[in-house]
């Protein structure tokens, strides 16, 4: 059995975070920008902590000024997701990186971006559905902009709105209102908790801001009562294995408690986060389940099922997403 063949769905992805190196090299040249300081001697990301990663991540943003450009980004980074097998993924988009909280130039890209994601579809069988996010450590001014912008442009791509960044920046509190924005105008909400934050952090975010998915969230294995009220809820955890070992937020894959969050009937699924940051696919995620924890199709079936019954999409796009799974 290859992992690579195999239908994968995907709800945690940053749509910069999986440029592939080489595309950003690409880019600084074509305009001329030294960021030859973030890329190793292999070519690949120099990346570390989290906070040096955040560092190299906005500089690799920095060569993405237009929306051609970011048009030419979702076209390579969905060719990659579909060479792993992925059939329908979820990006965050943020329009502090597109366009810098104008609505109308974040019109443009999130346009650019679907165009892409229309002609990917055709091309590789892969669907595309975007998540609005703002960026913590930019404030609570800038994530009330951000909001605005996803129910400006909400609707059948734009469909949910979320939170990424430093988690221990604020408290979860000072971005109510844009989560209530965002809810009022019928976007589906995420949130980044409990990688670094602790199980305190998960259960704040779940009080303030309500979101039915929580990124990460594997810091709630650490409190038994939190496991359960997350699994009474119903509340999704889109746990990037890989990401978490590769930035130390877990020491070990045989550390890693996606097992446990299983065990104590919490739904989780498997993303890559900002995969050639963190040396991997979701090729690679799958393997390293079944290396680790003896994970086998039976039960890749049964988390595509969990990410796809929480995807933002509508039900007609699940309903095709479903009959792709069955027939693979």
């Amino acid at each position: 059995m290859s992992w690579k063949d195999l239908s994968k769905v995907e709800l945690h992805l940053h749509l910069e975070g999986a440029a592939p190196p080489s595309f950003i090299r690409g880019m600084a040249a074509e305009k001329s920008i030294d960021i030859s300081g973030i890329f190793d001697e292999r070519g690949g990301y120099r990346t570390g902590s989290f906070e040096h990663f955040l560092k190299v991540y906005e500089a690799a943003c920095s060569v993405l000024t237009s929306p051609e450009d970011y048009r030419r980004l979702t076209l390579a980074v969905l060719e990659e997701s579909a060479a792993n097998g992925v059939v329908y993924s979820e990006a965050f988009v943020s329009p502090d990186f597109c366009g810098g909280g104008d609505v109308e130039s974040w019109r443009d890209h999130i346009a650019a971006i679907e165009d892409a994601a229309c002609e990917a579809e055709a091309r590789a069988g892969i669907t595309l559905r975007t998540i609005v996010t703002c960026i913590r450590h930019f404030g609570p001014d800038k994530a009330k902009r951000a909001a605005l912008c996803a129910a400006e442009t909400m609707g059948g791509f734009v469909t949910g709105f979320g939170m990424a960044g430093a988690e221990t920046v604020g408290a979860p509190k000072d971005y109510a209102w844009s989560f209530d924005l965002a809810r009022e105008a019928g976007l589906r909400l995420t949130c980044h908790a409990g990688e670094w934050g602790g199980p305190g952090m998960v259960a704040d975010t779940l009080r303030d801001l309500r979101p039915e998915r929580i990124g990460h969230g594997i810091a709630a294995a650490r409190d038994p009562a939190l496991m359960e009220r997350i699994a009474e809820a119903g509340v999704v955890l889109e746990v990037c294995p890989g990401s978490n070992v590769y930035l130390g937020a877990v020491p070990s894959w045989q550390k890693h408690p996606i097992e446990t969050l299983r065990a104590r009937e919490v739904k989780v699924t498997v993303s890559t986060d900002d995969p050639p940051f963190f040396g991997t696919t979701m090729t690679r995620e799958w393997e390293m389940l079944d290396k680790t924890f003896g994970w086998n199709e039976g039960d890749l079936t049964e988390l595509n099922m969990v990410a796809l019954s929480a995807a933002f999409c509508d039900e007609a796009t699940k309903d095709r997403i479903r009959k792709t799974l069955e027939a693979a």
